[in-house]
């Protein structure tokens, strides 16, 4: 697939030639990324058309903020709802565009003068630091613990992107010494390609996994739109990348891995993650047993950049549950310390940090009626297979999981291999009860379920349902069970989105137990 390169031209001059213009904003949308960009170009005095093929009554929520906000004078703008119209994208001087959108074959954009983003009018005209994460799995945690602990740390940063903030919605109260820190989908970097205005000061991929296959086709393509946020990096800038190997049969063909192909790339200074360890003239940050002071073992984060004479400890004891999560973190204290935060100050800080929303959350606990304590975590999303098996995996002991959702065209063997096949020789854990929530996604998973002969309830066709069955089958087994919501695929077709299914999930939780 050839991918659209967009000008380096932009249809504003500046942002007081924003005033007067006419904007199209295609997708208004239920999660805050089209709400911000209405208010943001009402307040710059452009005339604006909100586009969106949802109905009035399925925005309702959005609708009734913007109409009703007093600060907010909607005079010129034009609703266009259930429907688009070429008209608004040919007569518009710009339009705004979702990112959920893909250009090729759409011809209201082909009809477009200009075409930019919230994203890319942030970066235009903005000259604060950026910092940029992508990649497959914990962007979303790895970029909230960065955000965290530069607040901790006294700074005055702000944090957008991929994690449904705008950064429009900060626009006005950011300037060169405020640090902004935002995750980017590979759609949203796509939309960046060939305007020039992404420079970010420190850039990180997280792990890279098969993911939105079925909007790629192949890894080659869905990496390519990563590679972007590297692109326009320099010798003064720090880009960080995985050290370890990536999952079997999911590597680059032109390199060893991903991480690999990436630090030969980036113009930026290379620095790497581990999880058990760095090669020699590796720099960067990775995770080491040590021993406390009652000699019990445990991972610490060590840190050694180029400049240092040796290692130093910058990550120690975590609140949040998880293998993966650590290496999250340490990536989080890397960067804090890269920001100038003393690594003893990013340990003591990582330690405080107790996670997100919707990322193995904790939010429920009930007594059963034999006194079992069942500890209940949110982690919807959890939409690719690896991440429903990390889930599985990160509490140190068999839990109650709930999985399964609509395919995306991703290859389900980790998801299988970890329910059917556990290691318990590399420290695996087997899962203790299995609940299937119905979709295409379950639908190919049942077969290896079948022939391994595990047992599993459902496929349930609504969470109450599924949830109803899990609170029957509430028997006594240890004084605590731990049961973990984490799909390993898409929410479409039973929820709006990866949150609207976190938020069903507790309330319904609440309301069952």
């Amino acid at each position: 697939m050839t991918p659209h390169v967009y000008p380096r031209e932009c249809a504003f001059k500046s942002i007081e030639d924003i005033k007067g213009k006419k904007v199209t904003i295609m997708g208004l949308g239920l999660n805050g990324g089209g709400e911000a960009a209405v208010r943001f170009f009402v307040n710059k005095g452009a005339h604006v058309t909100i586009t969106d093929m949802k109905t009035e009554q399925q925005l309702a929520a959005t609708i009734d903020r913007l109409e009703n906000d007093p600060n907010l004078n909607m005079e010129n703008v034009i609703w266009r709802l259930g429907e688009h119209r070429i008209e608004d994208f040919a007569n518009a001087d710009c339009v705004i565009k979702n990112p959920g959108v893909k250009i090729e074959g759409n011809k209201f954009l082909a009809a477009a003068r200009a075409i930019e983003t919230d994203l890319s009018i942030f970066l235009r005209f903005t000259d604060c630091p950026i910092i940029a994460v992508t990649g497959s799995k914990g962007k979303s945690s790895t970029v909230s613990a960065i955000y965290y602990g530069l607040k901790e740390a006294g700074y005055k940063a702000f944090l957008g992107g991929n994690i449904t903030v705008s950064p429009l919605t900060f626009f006005d109260q950011v300037n060169a010494d405020t640090p902004v820190v935002i995750e980017f989908s590979s759609w949203q970097l796509a939309d960046l390609r060939g305007r020039g205005v992404l420079r970010p000061h420190i850039s990180i991929i997280t792990k890279i996994v098969p993911d939105h296959q079925n909007w790629y086709g192949n890894m080659k393509d869905y990496v390519a739109d990563k590679q972007l946020i590297y692109a326009d990096q320099t010798r003064g800038d720090y880009s960080i990348f995985d050290a370890d190997g990536d999952q079997p049969g999911t590597g680059p063909e032109n390199a060893e891995t991903w991480g690999e192909l990436f630090a030969s790339e980036t113009r930026g200074t290379v620095l790497r993650y581990s999880r058990t360890g760095l090669k020699a003239g590796q720099h960067g940050v990775w995770l080491e047993e040590e021993k406390d002071s009652e000699g019990k073992a445990r991972l610490v984060g060590k840190i050694k950049l180029p400049q240092m004479e040796q290692a130093e400890t910058i990550m120690r004891e975590l609140s949040v549950p998880g293998e993966h999560m650590r290496t999250n973190v340490l990536n989080a204290a890397l960067v804090m310390y890269l920001m100038g935060v003393p690594a003893e100050r990013c340990a003591e800080i990582c330690g405080r940090w107790q996670g997100i929303d919707h990322r193995l959350q904790y939010f429920h606990t009930w007594e059963g009626p034999d006194g079992t304590k069942y500890k209940f975590y949110n982690d919807s999303c959890a939409t690719v297979p690896e991440a429903a098996a990390a889930a599985s995996q990160s509490f140190g002991k068999s839990v109650i999981l709930m999985t399964g959702g609509t395919d995306k065209g991703l290859d389900l063997a980790p998801l299988a291999r970890i329910l059917t096949e556990p290691d318990t020789s590399r420290g695996e854990f087997p899962v203790k009860e299995l609940y299937l929530l119905a979709g295409s996604a379950t639908d190919k998973l049942l077969p290896a379920l079948d022939k391994s002969g595990v047992k599993y309830h459902g496929p349930f066709n609504s969470l109450e349902e599924l949830l109803q069955d899990a609170k029957a089958n509430a028997q006594k087994k240890s004084q605590e069970e731990v049961f973990v919501f984490s799909p390993g695929a898409t929410s479409f077709g039973m929820f709006q989105n990866e949150f609207d299914r976190g938020n069903k999930y507790m309330a319904a939780v609440k309301s069952i137990f």
